[in-house]
């Protein structure tokens, strides 16, 4: 196995990665809270861990990838309603119909961006059980408190012993300060104590029975059970975006600490928020803007259209860490990028070895590795990507060579950091296959014509509907009939 360094947030530094159980991983990332269509900075977050993840089986570790699917009990505070509840009650909706409505989008995004799937994606209401079970072994443990059907976290009794902020830095005495008053606190022994679980009031839709009431559970305690039911009680990693370590990541650890009596998670990693135009993303400003309108290019921030394999590799640009700005402009230059490494991983493919090599192929390939291995340091793998390219175009006009074997392992290489643990698609065989989507649907359409041609409007609806539930949406204008696919 290569020697790899990881940036540890819990001790802010990089750190050797040791795993628990050689040649083993264990990694649990914090997923969607499934009430909207998914953010694109939260894109951002599941790509970053998508190429962590492509790295490790790219190793040859064997990865257990454990994300979690949030749907029920995600609270902006502890006394607000959680937003699966509030977008069902403003859509007039199940709170399951939003649920199953939100993750098929996910999925769909994330596959649009070849995400890998992950070994387990669990669900909040999927372990309750569970839930209930932590929340009474806390009680039993003396570090959490029932109010009115409601149990809280007592940070300050956790505090005594534990440190609640080794995370976040944070000093529990500034917090206890800088805590603003919320209505409805009053059943709290102390403003920073958060909630295990929560008394359903009347009019909440989501509840469920537990030996405290009828109620629903807290939003950290879910993310503690999950992880620690299919990781064990201590494993590897566990990551999330840098708006999370605090509450959520810390409240994380002090459950597992009041649970198990030992630290849940070796390694903690974060990825850095995505600016939109300079500034944060916000649909209430409207700097916002979804993948769907990237890809179609429908939106007034846009000059065009962007396939998501362009995204997804100017994303890969930055380091995981790094605050990124999205912008038209940075898209494009992206996309010129993307569009020279495929053109050159294309070109390679017809190359044939010379007599002699011209470029220290063994020195490239052990720079890509140390990049990778320096805390997954996509850009500057990026930038050796494209030495290799250079020395691609000067193969092609005879200014360069390789002998077989440095050309094999060229190969070999840049297909493995490009395809396997870039996760970028193979431009030709993506292109391909649009073209025969292009021209089967094309062909419809004709069918389509002479149906109308022919007034056989029922042959003409059914070939619209039909191509419509497979998601292609045809357009009928002045200049004929064109798709789009949904």
């Amino acid at each position: 196995m290569q020697v790899l360094n990881i940036y540890n947030s819990l001790t802010n530094k990089k750190e050797v990665f040791k795993p628990l159980q050689e040649g083993y991983v264990g990694m649990y990332v914090c997923g969607p809270t499934v009430y909207s269509n998914v953010h694109l900075g939260n894109v951002r977050t599941f790509i970053s861990f998508d190429l962590i993840y492509r790295y490790f089986l790219h190793l040859g570790y064997k990865v257990r990838y454990v994300r979690n699917i949030t749907d029920a009990g995600h609270l902006t505070d502890d006394t607000a309603e959680d937003k699966i509840s509030t977008k069902a009650r403003l859509e007039k909706l199940e709170p399951m119909e939003i649920v199953q409505k939100y993750t098929i989008d996910f999925h769909h995004i994330l596959e649009k961006f070849n995400a890998l799937p992950p070994s387990i994606e669990p669900t909040a209401t999927g372990h309750l059980i569970e839930q209930i079970e932590a929340v009474q072994t806390i009680l039993d443990n003396g570090l959490a408190y029932e109010v009115n059907g409601s149990v809280y976290f007592d940070v300050l009794k956790y505090n005594e012993k534990e440190n609640y902020g080794i995370l976040s830095k944070r000093k529990i005495e500034e917090s206890i300060e800088n805590t603003r008053d919320l209505d409805g606190q009053s059943d709290k022994k102390n403003p920073q104590d958060f909630a295990l679980w929560k008394r359903a009031e009347p009019e909440h839709i989501q509840r469920w029975n537990s030996p405290w009431g009828a109620g629903f559970p807290g939003w950290h305690l879910e993310c503690t059970v999950m992880s620690t039911k299919y990781l064990g009680e201590q494993f590897d990693i566990h990551g999330g975006g840098m708006d999370l370590k605090f509450p959520h990541h810390e409240c994380e650890i002090a459950q597992a600490q009041a649970c198990y009596h030992k630290a849940p998670v070796n390694y903690w990693m974060h990825g850095n928020m995505l600016t939109f135009n300079g500034r944060k993303m916000s649909k209430s400003t409207g700097n916002n803007i979804l993948p769907e309108e990237i890809f179609t290019g429908e939106s007034k921030f846009l000059s065009k259209a962007y396939s998501a394999g362009v995204v997804r590799f100017f994303m890969m640009q930055a380091h995981y860490r790094s605050i990124l700005d999205f912008s038209d402009e940075a898209v494009l230059a992206a996309e010129k990028g993307y569009n020279r490494l495929m053109e050159a991983v294309e070109i390679l493919q017809g190359l044939e070895p010379g007599k002699t090599s011209t470029y220290e192929v063994s020195e490239w390939k052990e720079k890509c590795y140390d990049a990778m291995n320096d805390d997954f340091n996509s850009p500057v793998l990026i930038a050796h990507l494209f030495e290799a390219v250079k020395q691609i175009n000067l193969m092609k006009v005879g200014k360069a060579s390789l002998a077989d074997a440095d050309l094999k392992s060229l190969k070999e290489t840049l297909y493995a950091f490009v395809f396997d643990v870039l996760g970028l698609e193979d431009k030709a065989k993506s292109e391909g296959d649009s073209n025969k989507l292009s021209g089967i649907v094309n062909m419809m359409i004709e069918l389509r014509n002479e149906a109308r041609a022919n007034k056989d409007w029922a042959l003409s609806d059914k070939i619209r509907d039909d191509l419509q539930k497979l998601g292609v949406q045809l357009k009928d204008g002045k200049e004929g009939t064109t798709f789009t696919l949904n």
